[in-house]
């Protein structure tokens, strides 16, 4: 009889609950929820600024075709298609409600329904292949890494951008009933909060030259936006599970936001970035 350990377990947990991972399962309303939310995040100054280093570490040359796989709602495809020697962006994403929200939001831009690990694109066909916080919600993301190789042309950039979203807290000090939301939150959200700290050789097993691994931090403190949906999410998905009250659900939010009014949030994630080259 084959057996699992408590930490197998935990991740089979997460492949079945991470919706990213399952995203043509759900409904409208879900999905735009999502949305709403990596819209929210991508609208924070911070994250911006995130975004311009994290696309900074690959260089194109001009005329470049540049793939983002798991784009969303095309907020990134949009960054990529303004950086120096970028001629045209790709987006693709296996959510058709997510693409035709790209699609109305950068009219002028290509974007693809189709699944990151069986990508509908000829080999070597794109300068750069970019995967911005999109692997670490990819059953298999081996997979996704070796479709990357194979649509790059020799001597392309891959470039890896998610979250080490083992580290995000919003806990002022030892047992804050806050970060049992944002435990909530990454067991119902990400498929695989470690990936980052493997990506290395991850991504060199697919036969990609990896780059430095650069860190990036993300940090709310006096008026937080998107870390309070981390809050609300998971104490809304305590409360749904039975695990608490909607009563200190709603007690655990309002918490959240006092300590916004007083100036005592804090909320971090550590990001990083991962360049790799298709070797000549």
């Amino acid at each position: 009889m084959t057996t699992t350990t408590p930490s197998e377990r935990a991740a089979e947990r997460t492949r079945s609950q991470d919706p990213y991972a399952r995203i043509t399962e759900l409904d409208t309303a879900t999905l735009a929820g999502l949305a709403e939310r990596l819209e929210t995040r991508g609208r924070q100054p911070g994250q911006q600024r995130i975004w311009q280093d994290f696309l900074s570490h690959a260089n194109y040359p001009d005329g470049s075709r540049v793939l983002d796989v798991g784009c969303g709602t095309g907020l990134i495809t949009q960054q990529i298609s303004g950086r120096p020697g970028v001629a045209e962006a790709v987006g693709v994403d296996p959510s058709a409600y997510f693409i035709d929200r790209a699609r109305r939001r950068a009219p002028r831009l290509r974007f693809d329904v189709a699944d990151g690990r069986d990508l509908p694109y000829d080999d070597g066909s794109f300068d750069g292949v970019v995967m911005a916080t999109a692997l670490c919600h990819i059953p298999s993301p081996e997979l996704a890494v070796a479709e990357a190789r194979r649509v790059l042309r020799p001597g392309g950039t891959l470039l890896v951008y998610d979250g080490d979203y083992a580290t995000t807290t919003v806990a002022l000090a030892a047992n804050d009933p806050l970060q049992t939301c944002a435990a909530a939150t990454l067991d119902r959200l990400v498929h695989d909060p470690w990936l980052m700290r493997r990506i290395t050789p991850l991504v060199a097993a697919a036969g990609l030259r990896p780059g430095q691994l650069h860190s990036h931090g993300y940090v709310e403190t006096g008026s937080p936006t998107y870390l309070l949906t981390i809050v609300d999410y998971g104490a809304d998905t305590l409360a749904a599970a039975g695990h608490i009250s909607p009563a200190t659900a709603d007690a655990l939010k309002a918490e959240a936001r006092h300590r916004a009014d007083a100036g005592r949030f804090f909320g971090h994630i550590a990001y990083a970035t991962l360049p790799a080259t298709r070797p000549l």
